[in-house]
């Protein structure tokens, strides 16, 4: 079982310093500024294009694009963004909630005709009842993973190439088709830490994603996930969601993450906090029961640190270290059987190259990806110790995108 490394595309804004997308009043899109805050980069296409580019260059598979109020459209950006590369796949995530399930299966159909069959699926239910009805969407959370799994059942079942009808709590299809079905049909990754989430992920996932909690806890989501699957007769792989800071050795990782804190007061933490506390997402509480809210003690096992999670919802935890620490503790969790690990850190552009030109090779030598992948600027010496093509110096990681 190779491991398949994903890394994400910031269409809500990014930047080199710990704020939010608050700190705009759109999110970064026209850089009108609620607060002065330097070094936070618009998500315009060109940028965008450019940590696509880099990606797919340093031997990434698929770079996951979020949905939300703050977010540009996943759907839009990332066909065009296709445009601007050869390889690289694109993990869409969207809110099954605001689309019939007919027309996105009919969507993705046709994703993948343009980006000859490019095309993941990322699926999210929502945790925030807040976010959901800006969109028009008003069931409570046990009831959106019905909708879910309705939802997926009509995908499926219109992907089959012949009418299909389906007749639902929440959808009532008659000739559900889509003429031309997907080739190849897109994964789907879905994630949920509920009991309503759970049943969910075993019919439908091909790739149950969770967020980056310790090893003994994501194995315990996995032995459930793994167990409600065979209950279904199917068998689901796992993917977890992390961000890295990753250097040449482990002092100046930890000197990175511990600058993270320098500009966070605590006003902006217990705000955050109280923010974040009203989700009901179960997995946004299992982050938040990491840290506690607290700066002290925040590497919560061996290179796994909390810190992010202290003023960003959803994804919390960073692995840190040097880059073999980083590539044991993803060899670790590889032991455990997870296989796609979805990764950022901030800005992308930066550390895509920190990752890719520190750990990828590592984990090639290792035996867990198929090839190291070729860039043109191997064997040139790295200069100030910064990888010989990341552009800018050692960046700071920053709260943002999903």
């Amino acid at each position: 079982m190779n491991v398949h490394l994903h890394w994400f595309l910031p269409t809500g804004g990014d930047g080199r310093t710990l704020v939010d997308r608050h700190a705009y009043t759109d999110g970064g899109i026209t850089r009108s500024r609620v607060t002065p805050v330097s070094g936070v980069r618009a998500p315009d296409i060109e940028y965008l294009a450019q940590i696509a580019k880099a990606a797919e260059q340093l031997g990434f598979e698929a770079v996951l694009t979020p949905t939300g109020t703050w977010c540009e459209d996943a759907w839009l950006t990332t066909v065009a963004l296709a445009q601007h590369t050869e390889r690289l796949k694109f993990l869409v995530a969207f809110r099954p909630g605001v689309i019939s399930p007919v027309l996105a299966a009919q969507m993705a159909a046709t994703y993948q005709r343009i980006t000859r069959g490019r095309l993941l699926l990322n699926v999210v239910t929502g945790g925030d009842s807040t976010e959901q009805r800006r969109f028009g969407d008003h069931l409570d959370h046990d009831r959106r993973y019905s909708r879910t799994d309705e939802f997926l059942s009509v995908v499926r079942g219109v992907w089959g190439g012949k009418p299909f009808d389906f007749h639902g709590e929440h959808f009532q299809v008659d000739g559900g088709l889509t003429a031309l079905p997907p080739d190849p049909l897109p994964e789907i990754f879905f994630g949920g830490s509920s009991a309503a989430a759970g049943p969910v992920a075993a019919r439908h996932s091909d790739v149950y994603l969770t967020w980056g909690e310790p090893p003994e806890q994501v194995k315990q989501k996995i032995d459930w996930i793994r167990g409600l699957a065979e209950q279904e007769g199917r068998t689901v792989r796992f993917g977890i969601r992390l961000h890295t800071i990753s250097r040449d050795s482990s002092a100046e990782a930890w000197a990175t993450a511990h600058r993270l804190l320098d500009d966070l007061d605590p006003d902006t933490i217990a705000a955050a906090q109280e923010a974040l506390g009203r989700s009901e997402s179960v997995g946004q509480q299992r982050m938040l029961a990491l840290h506690g809210g607290s700066r002290d003690k925040l590497e919560i096992s061996p290179n796994l640190w909390a810190g992010v999670g202290l003023v960003r919802g959803g994804a919390g935890t960073a692995l840190v270290g040097s880059h073999a620490e980083v590539a044991d503790r993803i060899e670790e969790y590889h032991a455990l059987g997870v296989e796609h690990f979805v990764l950022s850190g901030y800005p992308h552009l930066e550390e895509a190259y920190w990752f890719g030109e520190g750990v990828i090779p590592d984990l090639a030598a290792r035996g867990l990806l198929p090839r190291i992948p070729a860039s043109p600027l191997s064997g040139v010496p790295a200069a100030n110790g910064r990888p010989a093509s990341a552009p800018g110096g050692a960046p700071l990681l920053v709260a943002g995108g999903r």
